[in-house]
């Protein structure tokens, strides 16, 4: 008998054990993608023109309320593009701290350009702008990464997608409603809390009227949404008139969660951070029987009035929401809001039934693959082909092991890999056999021959194995979806087949000659 032939049975029977182990029941270990699942692909673009403006028009406010604060009383800031804001009438007296205070706070990332009378225009500097909008889409993926993980979808994909710089793709398999799984992931839930200065009023005629009809410069115009609860007030359509400068934002919250209010209607309650929880007492106190504006991507969804100094971090969000509203409301202020708006550029919506096809299909041309192989290794290496194809089954064995083991998602292209691997099987065993063949053909016997032809193949079979494994990596780096499933496959079937072409195939060609006479042994092939 050969030698340690009992540890290597023992051996390919533990791995073979391993393996099914790993992956079975099939059905639940397996993770599907979205080809073969269902669900949604999207292909997003960040409009990260947003984020400039958002942050040109928060340093123009912000920089005003500092003036202020100094006693520096300027003509007012306007936004003049995305990345410009103008300061007029800066007081002569006041020149030298002005430019102070403004390369103080903005100088890293603003230049300051002198005009004339007193003005000033800020620009943002080119490789600030350049940043801002990779960190608007950097900021982008993790947002929308954190929502579809709430959302309970197994193994979703949200990454950078193309060349432009501004686009992620995102697919999620399995998801069943497309149309609420897309409003999550596009919703930006800005959330800020301001101080409302006029309204409620049921147009911005009406709002307007005590300021002449024209908007003061620290404020700004919003329109209420459903459900807003304002004193004494039941119009679902209003306008308020409120500050510009938020006193709470989006920023400061620690946790939101579905709730109810005291009517036990559905509500979203929420915690501040310490932060928070001291511009929030602050602001109350100094404001009490006052309105606060509770607002929501610039829409005032509830107006509570302030009855005191509130040092608590924990406050609630009342409207008119369902239950399922609620919940979704919660889910994206937990998970931050979006610096930008989203466009959809491509959708594609998969269905259950098609990927249910897709894999049956997919089974059935893998196994189809097989018994063609299995046909054609039989007739022309007549019994050793019972060899082969063991070797090819284990192969898939370890195989599926591996994806179920390692989590990996199997897509269609996935498939496609299985098949690839069977090949990749067969072409090993060709190696192998006819090498052999040569062997018995120069007067050799069957021990030999066997020993002969695997020592001689196989540093052909792991250069060429190797060769495979660094394309499927490289695949798997720099493709997407469909590439990186089939990566997966190959890279895994790579190396099973190694184990099993050199291994498994040699162990069981030693089992045979070891039951058969040393003089007499030979090898059906």
């Amino acid at each position: 008998m050969y030698k340690n032939l009992r540890w290597k049975l023992l051996t390919i029977l533990a791995v073979a054990a391993i393996a099914i182990v790993a992956f079975y029941p099939p059905q639940k270990r397996i993770r599907l993608g979205l080809d073969l699942k269902g669900g949604l692909h999207l292909v997003l673009q960040v409009k990260t023109d947003d984020a400039l403006k958002v942050e040109t028009e928060t340093s123009s406010e912000q920089l005003r309320e500092a003036l202020k604060a100094q006693g520096i009383i300027v003509g007012g800031t306007k936004v003049i593009s995305l990345t410009e804001f103008e300061i007029d009438g800066v007081p002569a007296d006041k020149d030298q701290q002005f430019r102070q205070i403004f390369d103080a706070q903005y100088g890293d990332s603003f230049n300051r350009e002198s005009g004339v009378g007193g003005n000033y225009i800020a620009r943002m500097k080119p490789n600030i702008e350049v940043q801002r909008r990779a960190t608007a889409v950097e900021q982008s993926v993790q947002t929308i990464e954190r929502r579809v993980n709430e959302l309970g979808v197994s193994e979703p994909i949200v990454a950078p997608y193309g060349t432009a710089g501004n686009e992620i793709i995102v697919q999620l398999p399995g998801v069943t409603d497309l149309a609420r799984a897309k409003e999550i992931i596009r919703s930006t839930a800005i959330l800020e809390l301001r101080l409302i200065e006029g309204g409620p009023a049921p147009d911005q005629a009406t709002l307007l009227a005590a300021t002449g009809g024209q908007v003061p410069p620290d404020m700004e115009v919003l329109q209420g949404s459903a459900g807003t609860n304002a004193p004494g007030s039941t119009a679902v359509n209003e306008f308020y008139l409120v500050r510009k400068v938020s006193a709470i934002t989006g920023r400061d919250l620690r946790n939101a969660r579905a709730t109810l209010d005291e009517y036990n209607a559905p509500a979203v309650g929420f915690t501040l951070n310490n932060s928070g929880v001291a511009k929030f007492s602050t602001v109350t106190a100094a404001n009490v029987g006052r309105i606060l504006a509770i607002i929501l991507d610039n829409r005032v969804v509830s107006t509570p009035r302030i009855e005191g100094a509130i040092n608590t971090a924990d406050a609630r969000i009342t409207g008119r929401f369902t239950q399922q509203e609620a919940n979704d409301l919660a889910l994206v202020l937990r998970s931050g809001a979006l610096p930008a708006s989203l466009t959809i550029l491509e959708q594609r919506e998969v269905g259950p039934t098609l990927g249910a096809d897709s894999v049956r299909s997919g089974v059935y041309a893998s196994i189809m693959g097989l018994v063609f192989v299995s046909l054609f290794m039989l007739v022309y290496y007549r019994l050793a082909g019972i060899n082969a194809l063991v070797s090819i089954v284990f192969n898939l064995v370890i195989l599926m092991g591996f994806m179920a083991y390692l989590g990996a998602v199997m897509t269609l292209p996935g498939i496609a890999g299985f098949v690839l691997t069977i090949g990749m099987g067969v072409d090993s065993n060709v190696l192998i056999f006819e090498r052999i063949r040569e062997e018995i053909a120069g007067g050799k016997g069957a021990r030999q021959a066997l020993s002969a032809g695997f020592d001689r193949v196989f540093i052909t079979i792991v250069d060429t194995h190797v060769s495979s494994l660094i394309s499927a990596a490289f695949l798997f780096q720099f493709g997407t979806g469909p590439i990186r499933g089939f990566a997966t496959t190959l890279f895994f079937g790579l190396i099973a087949n190694v184990f099993t072409a050199v291994f498994v195939s040699r162990t069981l060609f030693e089992l045979i000659l070891s039951r058969k006479p040393t003089a007499t042994a030979k090898l059906s092939i």
